[in-house]
């Protein structure tokens, strides 16, 4: 049973999943990644806040500025590792396009090679018939 082309996927893109999804360091950091960059974490976020501030303390911003600082923090560096993974799979994919290139590559002239080689063949023999 063959896949529709809609859901066929790059195979070094595949391999390099297999290996994310083996490490549980980096499953959990693409997991945080997902959830930092969805509106369900703004939203979670400006509920919290506002909760926080009409409810939570007299005076929240010391606090408030403490806490957003550090999540900001760590969330640029979720946003370095998501970008760093879309690089590492670009670049996994350009290398895998680029060899798959070349390999066609080289079978195109070996197959232009042959034909040439056939032609001038042919061409040899028919004018080496006798009238």
């Amino acid at each position: 049973m063959s896949q529709s082309p809609q859901f066929l996927r790059h195979p070094a893109i595949l391999r390099q999943e297999e290996i994310r999804a083996s490490s549980l360091q980096l499953r959990l950091a693409d997991a945080i990644t997902k959830f930092a960059g969805s509106m369900q974490f703004v939203y979670i976020h400006a509920v919290l806040f506002v909760v926080w501030m009409v409810w939570g303390e007299s005076n929240p911003w010391p606090t408030l500025t403490l806490i957003v600082s550090l999540e900001a923090i760590f969330l640029s560096t979720f946003v370095m590792i998501g970008q760093n993974r879309q690089a590492q799979f670009q670049q996994i994919k350009a290398d895998h396009d680029f060899t798959q290139q070349e390999l066609e590559l080289k079978t195109n002239t070996e197959l232009t090679r042959a034909i040439h080689a056939m032609t001038t063949e042919l061409l040899r023999r028919d004018h080496a018939k006798p009238e």
